[in-house]
């Protein structure tokens, strides 16, 4: 006879999510143990509490697979961007970006050009992740070469990343919020242009004011020489190794699946890097595989090179799978639910409303690691709360990209955090202070919603309709 259920209490629920921030709190931020398995130890609280509610381990192994189902789509384009890195550095692509970056890029401008740089590639193509997998790959390259901190290199790159997933009418996220929200996709945009711009806009004038600093370093020539007389001296450099960016570029454009566009770009790498660098079909093959390793003799080109490939996304996708069989539990046994019910009860007020939105939306990406997730669900639950207050669906959609998706990659655990840190090779807590979009976005969303600045009123019951 199968146990009756009850509902959780907010203390049980409130449990596994103090005790993750234990474990992650302590064991990740102060002995550095890894991640994966305290995303497990505070499954495990999770899975014991879910029995005390009538759950069975069959039951929250169902929750902890749909959570899985959902993130697969995202973790096959994650194994996929490992091919692509490793099939652009044999072809010359990569360093091909990196060599003329170098060139063109001066220490004093470099934060500034790399967020504007990854802002207007993402905006064209809608992904944060083919953004830092491709270009902010060659980037964080041109920064080791011209001596800047990767910390706040990787963070320009990340910040610009992001504005155009968050902005993009080609991205997944740009898209999923108006929907949740019942809002119109091009009012959405448009309307966040006005948290977005500010959030935007301060980070350009942090790097301008930090790169300067960098720019009084004295960068010898003979170092900029050396890199630049290695790369060119080991791959053939001419503009047609610019095609697998443009097939990235065009499927995105077009909205085509991106898993085929990827896996053609790496294709089409593969073969230019046999017909132009003269690579054989075993050392393309094993690029794709196991990475590329640059093998010229000089250590700091090697370093630079040297890295990508289908096994190097492993150890994402496994902290991946324990952050979703954490997130899968609660949702199943609905403690996730029982958080952001008390959370609404507390949202008298405009400005009272938008800040449970941003923490509630926040908790979830804690919790679970998920842009997706942290959209959705409190979109579900605040979208009666919104139209109680006759505020416009898009103030929702836009409060959900504030404070999801761009929140997401700054969670060491979550997969966009893991991606980020594990393709630009710098710890996400190293690049999270200098990600200033990122966080200051949603801060511009609580002071706009208790000034009650740019919070639209609801003109008509179906907000889909352009103009509303």
């Amino acid at each position: 006879m199968a146990k009756r259920k009850r509902k959780p209490t907010l203390l049980e629920s409130l449990i596994p999510l103090i005790s993750m921030g234990f474990f992650l709190g302590v064991g990740y931020g102060v002995y550095h143990f890894r991640a994966e398995i305290l995303l497990i130890c505070a499954a495990i609280v999770a899975g014991v509490i879910g029995q005390r509610l009538g759950y069975s381990y069959k039951e929250m192994e169902e929750g902890i697979v749909e959570a899985l189902a959902k993130a697969m789509p995202a973790m096959l384009i994650l194994i996929s961007v490992g091919t692509l890195i490793g099939s652009w550095l044999a072809s010359g692509t990569i360093p091909l970006l990196i060599y003329y970056g170098m060139k063109l890029i001066s220490p004093k401008m470099y934060l500034v050009t790399a967020c504007v740089i990854c802002s207007l590639i993402s905006l064209c193509t809608g992904t944060s992740w083919g953004t830092v997998g491709t270009v902010g790959v060659a980037l964080i390259g041109i920064a080791k070469g011209l001596g800047i901190p990767a910390g706040p290199a990787a963070g320009a790159i990340v910040a610009g990343a992001y504005f155009g997933d968050k902005i993009s009418p080609f991205s997944d996220t740009t898209n999923l919020a108006p929907a949740v929200a019942r809002s119109n996709l091009f009012d959405h945009i448009k309307h966040m242009l006005w948290t977005t711009t500010p959030a935007w806009g301060l980070g350009l004038i942090v790097y301008y004011f930090a790169g300067r600093g960098y720019g009084s370093k004295e960068i010898t020539s003979p170092q900029m020489s050396i890199i630049l007389g290695t790369i060119r001296k080991n791959f053939d450099l001419n503009l047609i190794l610019l095609l697998p960016v443009a097939i990235i570029i065009y499927f995105a454009i077009t909205k085509k699946p991106t898993i085929p566009g990827i896996l053609l770009s790496s294709f089409t790498a593969s073969l230019l890097a046999i017909i132009y660098q003269k690579k054989s079909l075993t050392a393309v093959v094993e690029a794709m595989t196991v990475g590329y390793h640059s093998r010229t003799g000089v250590s700091v080109v090697d370093d630079l090179l040297s890295r990508g490939g289908l096994q190097s996304m492993m150890g994402v996708t496994l902290i991946a799978f324990c952050a979703f069989s954490f997130g899968g539990i609660i949702q199943k046994t609905g403690m996730l639910g029982v958080i952001l019910e008390h959370l609404l009860k507390i949202a008298s007020t405009v400005g009272r409303l938008v800040t449970a939105t941003v923490f509630s939306s926040i908790t979830i990406a804690i919790m679970t690691g998920s842009s997706y997730l942290s959209i959705l669900i409190p979109g579900e639950l605040f979208a009666p709360a919104y139209r109680e207050r006759k505020l416009a669906a898009k103030n929702l959609s836009r409060i959900l990209e504030d404070a999801g998706t761009v929140v997401v990659p700054l969670i060491p655990w979550s997969m966009a955090g893991v991606f980020m840190a594990g393709t630009l090779g710098v710890p996400t807590l190293k690049y999270l202070p200098w990600a200033v979009m990122c966080y200051t976005s949603f801060l511009v969303a609580i002071f706009f919603g208790y000034t009650g600045i740019t919070m639209s009123p609801r003109i008509r019951e179906d907000e889909t309709i352009p103009g509303s």
